[in-house]
């Protein structure tokens, strides 16, 4: 077993639509780019997590999905694992690498993950998904499918129900003298987060303007980050005149679809040692938790982050820098309060107040979060990762968090009842 590990190499690429990119290229690219990171050979790596979720239904490759991109760029022969997690794929993948190290297993180990959601044109083989669905096709796989198929008829009218109350008491847009436009084919997943929002706004107080100053936040962070998919700024009211998907939340409150690969590569503390050159740059793990969610209500996030504080020997105050799994605006909102940053009810003032800016309290998604660096299902979990390593090595430029020692990524994935299906925190420390 071993006493520590260590993350001692990361690699990621841009995350953009990228018509021209192979599931392939993009993971070839993030792994060498790990690999160098770190001064290794692919004969190095002892065994390796690959994450995705939607090639199977985008080009028909449901099976052996790591051997077939790996194998490509001469990684074969050790062992492979698949893993489909949703949008917590990637978080699922470093948490078997880890863990496997952990165990004495393998003293190297690798975690990619991998997404192509943007086609200039549908693959030959693409499936059609669900007749009557459109866009929502693909991410309905991320809930209990046959439950939602039956019940689907209900919940579009409650969905649609919640946006007509919704439209009466939005604000007019300004510019155009009437409701903004509402964007018709979007993910099922930004109606829960509306919902979401509604609720928390009624219960709280929450505005939108607050929800917005997120947003704008993440947009603005993702300007001083070469490898988002968004690096324009955005103010608060640009966010909040951008066209509705489901009220509250504006277009720059979601996430946006594209592509990406990230990897990142982890040791035990005898590989380590017997490697002192990689020392320097080694990021100490100080905790990993992947937990499963429930059809009953209860706290995820606060009960997988407990956990992940305990494992530490940490709480939310010794937090200098994080990466949330912000779907939406919403979600960072929601997940500050759950993570302990701030108390319940709470989140809307304290992302206000510039408490989670990259000179905040705690920095919260320097990157720009999923809502700028951009959301490839699979990819995601790991580029938070990519993010933080950054951050705790000093190398993030000008979105540098000053004096950054401590790093937390949350990553959720699916939905299953009220909750997440799939929750992975992880707590990192510059050794």
């Amino acid at each position: 077993m071993s006493e520590n590990v260590y993350i001692i190499g990361v690699g990621m690429i841009r995350f953009a639509k990228l018509p021209g990119r192979t599931m392939k290229s993009m993971t070839g690219e993030s792994v060498e780019d790990a690999l160098k990171d770190c001064s290794l050979s692919k004969g190095d790596l002892e065994a390796a997590w690959f994450s995705n979720s939607g090639w199977g239904q985008s080009e028909y490759q449901h099976c052996i999905r790591g051997q077939v991109a790996l194998s490509t760029h001469g990684i074969d022969k050790i062992p492979i694992t698949n893993v489909e997690n949703a949008c917590a794929g990637g978080s699922s993948a470093f948490h078997n690498a880890w863990l496997s190290v952990k165990a004495g297993v393998y003293n190297v180990t690798l975690a990619v993950g991998t997404e192509k959601m943007y086609f200039d044109k549908p693959p030959v083989v693409r499936s059609g998904g669900i007749p009557g669905m459109g866009a929502m096709s693909g991410f309905i796989a991320g809930t209990d499918v046959e439950d939602t198929l039956k019940m689907i008829d209900q919940l579009k009218k409650q969905i649609e129900e919640g946006n007509k109350q919704a439209a009466k008491e939005k604000v007019k847009d300004t510019k155009e003298g009437g409701e903004k436009p509402k964007k018709k084919d979007h993910s099922i997943f930004m109606d829960f987060y509306a919902m979401g929002a509604r609720a928390h706004m009624k219960r709280y107080g929450t505005t939108q303007r607050q929800i917005a100053a997120i947003a704008a936040k993440n947009h603005n962070n993702s300007t001083m980050n070469p490898l988002a998919q968004y690096t324009f700024p955005q103010t608060i009211e640009q966010v909040m005149n951008d066209y509705v998907v489901a009220y509250p939340l504006t277009r720059a409150m979601c996430a946006p679809t594209g592509d990406g690969s990230a990897a990142a590569i982890v040791c035990s503390e005898q590989f380590l040692n017997d490697n002192p050159s990689l020392k320097d740059r080694a990021i100490l793990v100080r905790a990993s938790v992947l937990r499963s969610g429930s059809r009953q209500p209860f706290n995820g996030i606060g009960i997988a982050s407990n956990i992940a504080y305990k494992q530490a020997g940490l709480g939310p105050d010794d937090i200098d820098v994080a990466e949330v799994h912000d779907a939406t605006a919403y979600a960072e909102l929601h997940i500050t309060e759950g993570l302990g940053f701030c108390p319940e009810g709470q989140g809307g003032p304290f992302a206000e107040s510039g408490a989670t800016a990259l000179d905040g309290k705690v920095a919260v998604n320097p990157s720009g979060g999923l809502l700028a660096r951009g959301h490839p299902i699979g990819a995601s979990g790991l580029a938070q990762m990519y993010e933080l390593v950054t951050q705790l090595r000093r190398e993030a430029g000008e979105r540098q968090v000053r004096d950054a020692k401590i790093a937390l990524a949350h990553n959720g994935g699916g939905n299953l009842g009220p909750g997440e299906a799939a929750m992975c925190i992880h707590i990192f420390e510059k050794i």
